[in-house]
């Protein structure tokens, strides 16, 4: 039956309401099959949520012949473990073959995982750590609004989730931006994997997201006529929507309903068989079960190809010099609005309408995003201190052709946002993160707030790279060399002013003439004796304590490593042409850039003596000279240890 998309009837016929019935009866063994072939899932709410799935898959302004054309309405799934619903879902609608699903799924080296994976055609967004659905959905419906799409954002969620925090920050963002094309749809079956929601942990649901400015609806979530009307009725409201869908779980099959164990327990064959035998289904389940053990291939799925906005570089920069000392994170500020400014330029400089789009957490003065706000006001996203939501915002929006930065502070950015980041590596994001006050370089604040860590974590990811720039002129260049590649990067950088980088002629080191090349080693000074390898905001104090043994008579090789992600080996060779290498940083000792060169000299079999200083605790307050000097970092730390070791 061909179904009327994008909601346009006033409501269900009787053919529709039969076809309904039939679809989900058809995916409820489906869900059942999957699972129990496979051994492992979870089969009760994708039963309680299919009846939602169906009136979504089936109404909304999506195409399984076309499955990413820009201007479709996005669904985005944020409890993931749900995927055998979807998965049944979407095969009976004809993304793929559903029989695919069933054989394969949940089996290693098949895309049809335990949790939804955007790999699979009418999936937007890989979920499964709960929480983060509508923060994903939240960044969908800001892309709706950069690009003026007239398309929908729907976001399905559990209610177990709704305890998560996170869920409560992406709420308030949602209404302080008026996402009014964002309806929220909760299955309310009332268990989870503990028991009753009510006892694992009480949330009023409905109280907490009316608190917050979203119009509520109440509904069955198993009345097909009051899910599509619900819907039907939310595009013509001007809020957020939640639909709060009361469900039951393991719904159709008597003994699984309202059962918490079926949460995460499949049943086995012969049970799956009563079941399928009592909601009227087909039972193949020797046929699939011969067929995964025998071998089988499933068919090619529709390639999604990445929609990454990426700005051509120009060639043109901002020159630092000593006259005026600054920052870098001034530097990025103002390379930002130059970036944005060329979009504008290219756009005929009509209405300030550029593709890109800044986020910030209460951060503007510090992060130095204040001059693009001034500048493109719509373009920037105040979301306050909610950083775990913006991280997610931020990077489901930089997927959608639209160039995305996210700035905050490094143990904001990164550390307290680390599964986010994490899921967005997952995601293949696109996403700019820029963090400032790192390292124990930020000096008074203490040693909450002195990331040193940040290298570690986010080089545990496999998508990642970090950008550790050594002063303003080079802070220039990394951005805008992040804005003109794809991918997610990390741009990190202290707070203090850094001089500007000098070359032996007195001339600046990263000036009109250099040019930034990702992955290799800067040779900021040659030398015969000692290697020292510094990273970011060190330079300066590094470079000190080589002049200070060059008066001793120790000709040292100074090198920075701008781009520790993606060390260059032959980089690493010639360091260790001096017999002894000595990184020195502002990073954990332990997981810090000493750690990835000493693992890279090893993998190369580059034989050398080789020693690395770091932080090997966490500081106190005070200015960054004395905090240095109390973590043996240095230039005169440096200068005796380097004495010390040759």
């Amino acid at each position: 039956m061909e179904l009327k998309r994008n909601f346009e009837a006033d409501k269900l016929g009787e053919a529709e309401l039969e076809f309904l019935k039939n679809f989900t009866k058809k995916c409820r063994g489906d869900i059942l099959k999957m699972t129990t072939v496979a051994a492992s899932g979870h089969p009760g709410g994708s039963m309680s949520s299919i009846d939602i799935y169906a009136v979504l898959y089936g109404f909304c302004n999506i195409d399984p012949k076309n499955p990413f054309k820009p201007e479709r309405d996005r669904i985005v799934v944020s409890h993931g473990h749900t995927s055998p619903g979807v998965y049944s879902a979407l095969g009976n609608y004809g993304f793929f073959d559903v029989e695919d699903a069933i054989i394969s799924f949940r089996t290693a080296g098949y895309p049809f995982e335990g949790h939804i994976e955007k790999t699979i055609p009418g999936v937007e967004w890989d979920t499964g750590n709960l929480g983060q659905g509508l923060s994903a959905a939240c960044g969908f419906a800001l892309s709706s609004r950069l690009h003026k799409y007239n398309n929908r954002i729907y976001c399905v969620m559990g209610d177990g989730e709704q305890a998560k925090g996170q869920i409560g920050e992406a709420r308030r963002f949602a209404v302080k931006y008026k996402l009014n094309n964002l309806t929220v749809i909760v299955d309310k079956n009332g268990l989870q994997i503990g028991g009753k929601t009510i006892d694992v942990m009480p949330d009023n649901i409905e109280d907490n997201f009316k608190a917050d400015g979203f119009h509520v609806i109440t509904i069955n979530g198993h009345d097909f006529n009051e899910i599509y009307g619900a819907i039907k009725q939310a595009h013509s409201i001007s809020f957020p929507i939640a639909i709060i869908a009361h469900t039951v779980m393991g719904k159709g099959v008597s003994f699984m309903e309202n059962q918490a164990k079926f949460h995460g327990a499949t049943l086995n064959v012969e049970d799956c068989r009563k079941a399928l035998a009592e909601i009227g289904e087909k039972d193949d389940l020797d046929e699939i079960i011969n067929k995964k053990k025998t071998g089988f291939n499933i068919k090619p799925l529709s390639k999604r190809n990445n929609n990454f906005l990426i700005l051509k570089d120009d060639g043109k920069k901002i020159i630092y010099t000593r006259e005026k000392n600054t920052d870098n994170r001034s530097a990025f500020g103002n390379a930002l609005v130059d970036i944005a400014n060329i979009f504008k330029e290219k756009n005929g400089g009509q209405n300030n309408i550029i593709p890109c789009a800044v986020f910030d957490c209460d951060l503007e003065g510090s992060v130095k995003t204040g001059a693009f706000r001034k500048a493109f006001p719509d373009n920037f996203f105040e979301s306050g201190i909610e950083e775990h939501n913006t991280a997610v915002i931020s990077g489901a929006l930089s997927t959608e052709n639209i160039l995305t930065f996210f700035a905050d502070f490094g143990v904001f950015g990164v550390d307290e946002t680390y599964n986010q980041q994490r899921l967005n590596d997952i995601n293949h994001t696109n996403l700019k993160v820029v963090c400032t006050h790192c390292g124990i370089d930020v000096g008074e604040d203490g040693k909450t707030h002195q990331c040193i860590d940040y290298f570690g974590l986010l080089n545990s990811t496999f998508g990642f790279k970090v950008i550790l720039p050594a002063d303003p002129n080079q802070t220039d260049r990394a951005t805008r060399y992040i804005a003109s590649h794809e991918g997610n990067f990390g741009v990190i950088m202290g707070r203090s002013i850094i001089p500007v980088i000098l070359d032996e002629n007195a001339q600046p080191f990263f000036g009109e003439n250099y040019d930034f090349k990702y992955g290799k080693m800067d040779i900021i000074r040659d030398g015969k004796d000692v290697t020292v390898i510094s990273t970011g905001n060190m330079l300066p104090h590094a470079l000190k304590g080589c002049e200070m043994l060059k008066k001793d008579g120790i000709n040292a090789m100074l090198l920075n490593v701008s781009c520790p992600s993606d060390i260059d080996a032959n980089d690493l060779k010639l360091a260790a042409k001096t017999g002894f290498i000595v990184t020195i940083e502002d990073h954990n000792v332990k997981t810090g850039v000493g750690t990835a060169i000493g693992s890279l000299l090893a993998e190369n079999g580059i034989s050398v003596k080789f020693r690395k200083m770091g932080a090997k605790f966490y500081s106190s307050s005070g200015k960054p000279e004395d905090l240095y000097k109390l973590a043996g970092l240095s230039p005169e730390d440096l200068y005796n240890f380097v004495k010390k070791e040759l």
